[in-house]
This record gives structure tokens, sequence and C-alpha cells, in this order.
């Protein structure tokens, strides 16, 4: 039977999206993983994010179907990526999970694996609250958190300016949205994904 992962994520300029591919890389290496890419209903106006030249950014990932909120159950690990916002998670994930309820009262989610990456526009501009502030979600779901481990060598990396923590994989954007991932922040990525698949299967009945 196959290990299903699910990788849900919001992108608004396509670095999320492309951590989130990265992700997916990682998990389709272990033999028997299903993996399956599923964006967050938008909820920013059209002329907004056509003034903001994020529309044209998404038109990238547009063909990447809308996530509903009952497809969760199916999943036996869920991936989930998000922009930072004020070192939170953005406000469309934040919507998608509030409609979590009535899987949280029967229990829906509980034992399977909850995983989280992200992005933000500066160094420290706030990747580990964001993820930890993720997690108390998974928790409160019933979820078994998973994370990257120092087994990820490449956390350590001190050559570069780089994304990366052991609560979730990361990249840097820049104030203006000029840096995308750089390698060492994608094969992070991979790792998370590969990791979170492997310990899915893991933990899959028998």
């Amino acid at each position: 039977m196959a290990t299903r992962i699910q990788i849900v994520f919001y992108s608004m300029y396509g670095h999320i999206h492309q951590m989130a591919e990265a992700v997916a890389q990682g998990a389709k290496k272990v033999a028997g993983a299903e993996v399956s890419l599923f964006q967050v209903p938008e909820l920013v106006p059209d002329h907004i994010l056509e003034s903001s030249g994020a529309k044209k950014a998404r038109e990238a990932f547009a063909d990447i179907p809308v996530a509903k909120v009952d497809q969760l159950v199916d999943a036996d690990a869920i991936i989930f990526g998000t922009p930072t916002r004020y070192g939170n998670m953005c406000a469309q994930m934040r919507n998608f999970l509030d409609q979590t309820g009535g899987l949280w009262m029967k229990g829906s989610l509980v034992g399977k694996i909850g995983s989280a990456f992200t992005s933000t526009a500066s160094q420290h501009g706030g990747q580990e609250t964001t993820l930890v502030s993720f997690h108390s979600t998974l928790l409160h779901l019933g979820m078994v958190i998973v994370g990257v481990p120092y087994a990820e060598k490449r956390l350590l990396s001190m050559d570069e300016v780089t994304g990366g923590t052991p609560y979730g994989a990361s990249t840097i954007s820049a104030g203006d949205g000029s840096r995308m991932p750089s390698e060492n922040e994608l094969a992070i990525a991979r790792y998370q994904g590969q990791h979170v698949a492997e310990l899915a299967q893991r933990m899959a009945p028998r």
C-alpha cells in the first residue's frame, strides 16, 4: 500500500512553491511514496495581486490544485508550506487550518505526521517563530511533528547566508522578493520531504 504524502502550501511570489517542489522531490525518493501537491485558496483580491506583481508570479503554479480540508484525512503525512507574516503563518494558511474544526472533533488527523517549511524576507525575519507556532496547530490536531534533524549537515553551513532550521526547511527572499531559494535551501527541503516520507512509511499499519 502506498504511503500518501500531501504537500499543502501557499505561495505569493513563487518562493514557497519552489520549496514545495523540492520537498516533493525528496519525498518521491522513498519507494512506495505517493506524493501530491496542493495550494490553499487565495484570499487577496485579484486587483491587489495584479498591482503587486503576484498574479503574474502565481501563473507558474496555477495548475496545482486547490486543497480541500476533507482531503487531509487521506494523507499519512502532511507537509505545510507558508511564507512568514510578522513571525507567523500567512492569513491564507491560517484560514485553511481554521476550517479543520470538524476533523479536530472527530480526531481525523490524530497520529498522522505533520511538518512545515517557510520563507522570510530577511535572515532573522521570523522563520523559527513561524514554524514553532505552526507546530501548535498541528499538536491541537493530534499530529506527530517532524522537523529537520541535524543529521542534515547543510543546517550547519557557514559558507553562505542561508535558511534552514531544525524546525523545518526555510528560505530567504530579500525584501523585494528578488532572491530565490539557494541550492543549500532546496537541498534541506528535499531532505525534509524524504525524512517525512521515510518516517510515514515506518509508521504505516502493517
